[in-house]
């Protein structure tokens, strides 16, 4: 009896609700003679960014070695853009919410930013014209970087890795 009742109070919720029971999976289709080429996944237009990047606050510095993989300014991954501050070495995390490439330059707008208590984190943003959601990237050279009219990263920026100049 105890069986009985306790199944039905699992059960309850399930009735209650209108749950629907999942179909099975359609059997496999063997595979045609001629099997067609798989579509190209398109690249993330950012890809050319992807790493990690020193200068923006002060000169691009070492770019070879360790020194500059341990602390570099801004790091730019498939979803996220974290940069470090001048007084604060942790990073900011911001969340891609969209990525515009166009010849030589990049426009991110990110996720906007929510206040931690009554205001915005400290450098949240870049200090560019567009506000703390957005940052404007061009290339000037083939492992250089700046971020114009960025107010908190007025010196270009270098990726870590590329040959010292």
């Amino acid at each position: 009896m105890r069986h009985i009742a306790r199944c039905l109070i699992l059960a309850a919720p399930l009735l209650a609700t209108s749950a629907v029971a999942q179909r099975a999976p359609a059997p496999a289709q063997p595979p045609a003679t001629a099997a067609a080429p798989a579509p190209a996944q398109s690249a993330t237009p950012h890809e050319w960014l992807f790493g990690s990047w020193t200068g923006g606050l002060y000169p691009p510095g070492e770019t070879e070695g360790s020194r500059c993989f341990a602390q570099p300014t801004v790091i730019f991954t498939r979803e996220v853009v974290m940069r470090s501050g001048i007084l604060d070495p942790a990073y900011r995390q911001r969340f891609l919410e969209t990525a515009a490439t166009r010849p030589g330059a990049t426009s991110f707008r990110f996720i906007p930013a929510a206040p931690a208590g009554s205001r915005l984190p400290p450098e949240i943003g870049f200090g560019c014209p567009g506000g703390p959601d957005t940052l404007e990237v061009e290339q000037v050279g083939p492992d250089e970087i700046v971020f114009p009219n960025c107010r908190e990263m007025p010196s270009p920026l270098r990726r870590c890795g590329s040959p010292n100049r």
